[in-house]
């Protein structure tokens, strides 16, 4: 992954408030995009998007049967992508923010893409129901852990904007949306062509059972929460050097403070909360409108290429 890391860390060591607790299964990952020639790198950002779409929009046989056919898999997977015009949409850029999540999890956490949820997704009602990103990573050869992810494309990261992802963060965790979760890694096929350690896969199979209790899988239960915002600083910058980076880093330490003061507000009394481990993901961007439309526009190229053939 070209996108520099500006912060990796557990939260622990960069709480600004001492009356957070717990704080110890918390971390925070900053990233960011450069610029070249005075202007943030919107083709850089956007090469990122489609090189990692196919994994988020087609099942592993259908990649697998494209695999020397670029052009085609792009077609194929931009026809499982669901747009709008409505500037009402509360998923507007949402498709997006799942593919960058979806790069981040498997480049930067080595993560296995077992459930392709976009493919998954049948119609636009589908928006706000389940996580937005489901992987598996492998922890050696007879241990893993369960990531479900939330991604968001925000205007902005203000206290009400981090209210919105606190409340569906907790949604995603009650108990019959968690074993919906595993249960759809276990009825899809894609687990039984990624992980080739059959005893594993049965140790993954049986631990994701409807039937076992949920306060088994907590402890391997991680919630990357990627928020794609529109950044100020950003947009005025034109460099990406030590004063630009610095102005990220205490921006965002800023903004996860307030994040998981929420969060434990909200959530402190879930049952083991202290046992699932979060991954608050920040990744500034100028302006989101233009990043969004030039997204829509070369969807509906592949789309249009796609009613052609």
């Amino acid at each position: 992954m070209n996108f520099e890391v500006l912060v990796e860390d557990d939260f622990l060591e960069l709480c600004l408030d001492e009356n957070l607790k717990p704080i110890g299964n918390k971390s925070l990952l900053s990233m960011a995009n450069d610029y070249q020639e005075g202007k943030w790198r919107h083709s850089k950002f956007h090469n990122f998007v489609w090189d990692n779409i196919a994994e988020t929009s087609l099942s592993y046989s259908e990649r697998e049967s494209l695999i020397d056919h670029s052009h085609s898999k792009l077609v194929a997977a931009a026809q499982s992508l669901r747009l709008t015009d409505s500037d009402k949409d509360i998923g507007k850029g949402s498709e997006l923010a799942e593919i960058v999540l979806y790069g981040i999890m498997k480049n930067h956490y080595d993560a296995l893409p077992v459930v392709p949820k976009i493919f998954y997704k049948q119609n636009s009602q589908d928006n706000a129901k389940g996580a937005d990103s489901v992987h598996i990573v492998l922890d050696g050869d007879d241990d893993f852990t369960v990531w479900f992810g939330e991604a968001k494309f925000f205007n902005n990261i203000s206290d009400a904007r981090l209210g919105d992802i606190v409340k569906s963060v907790g949604n995603s965790l009650i108990t019959t949306k968690l074993k919906r979760e595993n249960s759809i890694i276990t009825n899809v096929p894609d687990i039984d062509h990624l992980i080739s350690n059959k005893q594993l896969l049965e140790s993954i199979k049986k631990a994701l059972s409807y039937r076992e209790s949920i306060d088994n899988i907590k402890p391997k239960l991680h919630i990357p929460i990627l928020i794609i915002h529109e950044c100020e600083i950003t947009e005025k910058n034109g460099r990406f050097n030590d004063e630009y980076k610095q102005s990220i880093i205490s921006f965002h330490k800023d903004r996860a403070t307030a994040y998981f003061k929420k969060q434990l507000k909200a959530m402190s009394e879930i049952d083991m909360y202290e046992s699932i481990t979060f991954h608050l993901i920040l990744f500034p961007v100028p302006d989101k409108e233009k990043i969004v439309t030039r997204f829509v526009n070369k969807v509906r190229v592949f789309k249009e290429d796609a009613a052609d053939e």
